[in-house]
């Protein structure tokens, strides 16, 4: 019975699989709003009934290939990092190696990066399964400052009085132990990174910019720069 169970399982994997890799091909050819289960099944040579067994809906598949592709440039920006035992550079090269890699990954893989960052799909409403794979480059971001923090290499951007009682709401949210002003940079920083990517990626640059990766490195070197991180240790920084 378990080899029975285990060859049952393999072969899910296997179809399930193929059904998202067949659904990835719509994206690239029609677009997230024209995925059809039917025309999935149709090009698998699979009857609608049993890719059902599998996605029971639309929406199940979208969620399944956008939880997917969180994960994929989560995993990208996470790699970006120095691993344990590595000397680790200097923090905004850090950043800049993280910003890198999630643009090498939306390059590498448009429609994805499209499914995620771009327009949002008629009549489809993310589920809560999606938000800690969306989660995962920003909580990359956040704990390379973090860390800077922690080694007086951050020295605080400064805050407005205005904008305080937002910082410390969203401090609260997303990194309670880093100060409000630092938290503002950072989400104004995620937002632009992504900003530059969805440039590149839809044709914002195109007749404008050419030398893509230059520029791209160095706003985003500036990005992290506006969150206070400091190219060396610096005593007492942002105490």
């Amino acid at each position: 019975m378990t080899t029975i169970r285990g060859a049952r399982e393999r072969a899910r994997i296997e179809v399930t699989a193929a059904i998202k890799d067949e659904a990835r091909k719509q994206l690239a050819a029609e677009g997230a709003a024209k995925l059809s289960l039917r025309a999935v099944a149709r090009e698998l040579g699979m009857v609608s009934s049993a890719l059902y067994r599998y996605f029971p809906s639309r929406d199940d598949l979208l969620t399944a290939l956008i939880v997917d592709s969180y994960d994929a440039v989560g995993e990208a920006a996470e790699a970006a990092l120095p691993k344990a035992g590595d000397t680790p550079g200097p923090y905004p090269a850090r950043w800049v190696a993280v910003a890198c890699a999630v643009r090498d990954w939306a390059l590498a893989h448009p429609h994805e990066y499209a499914l995620i960052y771009g327009s949002p799909v008629p009549g489809y409403t993310a589920p809560q399964d999606t938000v800690g794979p969306a989660s995962r480059v920003g909580l990359v971001l956040i704990g390379l400052v973090r860390e800077a923090y922690l080694a007086e290499g951050l020295a605080v951007p400064p805050l407005t009085a205005e904008l305080r009682p937002e910082a410390e709401r969203m401090a609260a949210d997303l990194a309670d132990d880093l100060p409000p002003g630092v938290v503002v940079a950072l989400v104004g920083a995620w937002a632009q990174l992504f900003g530059l990517i969805s440039f590149e990626i839809f044709g914002q640059f195109d007749r404008l910019v050419e030398a893509r990766e230059l520029l791209f490195r160095r706003a985003v070197h500036e990005l992290g720069r506006s969150t206070g991180l400091l190219d060396g240790r610096s005593a007492g920084a942002g105490r």
